[in-house]
């Protein structure tokens, strides 16, 4: 399946946890797991030093190790056998030393929290890239009014910056989701072989505040072999990002639509295009986006489900996290890259905007006249004459201010320069201009 690798994942992502990248993070684990029991007197001092220098991932066999891992159920087995092999061909002494006290899932856990860390450093950097760039664009069209739309109808009018800023008021609350994760995720496993670390006996908590220090990871209050609940956190804060990041692609690609042609992803050579229709210009990032947005949610409650996990060690459930949580990265990745990507450069009709507003002949404006009608008539008599209004402008084809302006009740109450006031877009935008700022000061904090 790599030939759609660049169009749904991420390069950099992809190297995060490639085959490469998860062996080189086990063996980091044991490099500073060895490090750590040597500097607490737990293992020599030489043998620490030996165990190290060999943890490097291009000197294992990996076909060797797939093979293995097929019969083991576990990659940190055969991981260790030939680490342990290689250790001992300069130093036998010291390869007695290698996986001292520790567990298979130890390795594989720490080493998936070093991969998370590394993978939730892209994503911050396209988080803020598209912050920046939604409050950018929110700014510039603060004031740009336009229809807003209820239940896929014309509702109120509203501004093109009212609708960013709510993308980027979600996103501002994704990168908190992220900086608060983080917190509780970037921890180390170890417990050994069932979480009290009673091979190492009354060192056990040191090598663990030691082996911390060395990944340079948060030590948890005891370990979480089977209690899940920090990876199933990683992969519901990711399907929240892909989730919004789906709303925002739906709307860019609802008004690229013919009819709608408001807002348009930037075009390029042979981006958007058709194989037979020269014409077409399709939103290729809302596409993989939206793609994305149906696929992560699938696989996040493939992660909730893997947290009823037996006793003091999963079986079948922890296994099953192990492809499932890497193609959440690299599908949020993607979307999260795709969004980032298009949005600074965006192409936004305001004249389309405005004269979409007219496209409902002036019943955009129904609930502006009735508010106001509502002073002097009370607001179930005004909500009803303009009922009564819309329905003989749709069947008439007039607009409605001219509907309006040959009613008795409203010329009695409302003037010719009234009805005009009151059918303009910029009169009825509420504190939507206010609410744009409100939500860029905000990200500005972040």
């Amino acid at each position: 399946m790599a030939l759609l690798d660049s169009l749904f994942g991420s390069a950099a992502m992809g190297e995060v946890f490639s085959d490469a990248a998860r062996l080189q993070h086990m063996l980091d684990f044991e490099a500073a797991l060895a490090r750590a029991e040597a500097s607490c007197g737990v293992i020599p001092a030489d043998a620490g030093a030996a165990i190290s220098s060999k943890c490097k991932a291009n000197r294992i066999d990996a076909n060797a190790l797939a093979t293995a891992t097929a019969a083991s159920l576990n990659p940190a087995i055969p991981l260790v056998k030939q680490l342990t092999a290689l250790v001992a061909k300069d130093d036998p002494e010291a390869a007695q030393f290698v996986h001292w006290g520790t567990t298979s899932q130890d390795a594989n856990d720490t080493g998936l929290v070093l991969q998370i860390r590394k993978a939730l450093d892209i994503l911050d950097a396209d988080l803020v890239a598209l912050c920046r760039g939604l409050a950018k664009l929110a700014q510039e069209h603060r004031s740009t009014p336009m229809a807003g739309r209820t239940l896929m109808q014309h509702a109120l009018p509203t501004t093109f910056g009212a609708k960013v800023a709510g993308w980027l008021d979600a996103m501002n609350r994704h990168r908190e989701r992220f900086a608060q994760t983080r917190t509780r995720v970037l921890v180390l496993q170890f417990g050994g072989a069932v979480g009290t670390l009673a091979a190492l006996r009354e060192k056990g908590l040191q090598v663990a505040e030691a082996l911390a220090a060395e990944l340079q990871l948060g030590l948890p209050t005891l370990p979480w072999h089977t209690q899940r609940d920090r990876v199933a956190e990683v992969a519901t804060t990711l399907g929240l990002c892909t989730g919004t990041l789906g709303k925002i692609a739906r709307d860019i690609s609802l008004h690229m639509q013919t009819e709608i042609a408001e807002v348009f992803e930037p075009a390029g050579e042979g981006r958007g295009g058709s194989s037979t229709m020269p014409h077409k210009r399709n939103p290729v990032s809302a596409a993989v986006v939206l793609s994305a947005a149906t696929r992560v949610p699938g696989l996040v409650s493939t992660m909730l489900s893997a947290m009823v996990q037996e006793d003091e060690r999963g079986l079948g459930d922890w296994h099953a996290e192990w492809e499932t949580l890497p193609e959440i990265f690299h599908l949020t990745a993607g979307a999260l890259h795709q969004m980032a990507t298009i949005v600074p450069h965006l192409e936004v009709d305001v004249a389309r905007m405005r004269r979409n507003l007219d496209a409902t002949q002036g019943l955009i404006f129904a609930e502006a006249v009735a508010m106001t009608m509502g002073k002097d008539l009370g607001k179930s008599a005004a909500h009803e004459l303009l009922e009564v209004a819309s329905r003989q402008a749709r069947q008439s084809g007039k607009h409605l201010r001219e509907v309006l302006a040959q009613n008795r009740v409203v010329t009695e109450h409302l003037t010719s320069a009234d009805l005009d006031r009151l059918f303009a877009p910029e009169n009825y935008l509420g504190v939507a201009q206010e609410l744009v700022d409100r939500v860029i000061n905000a990200s500005r904090k972040h």
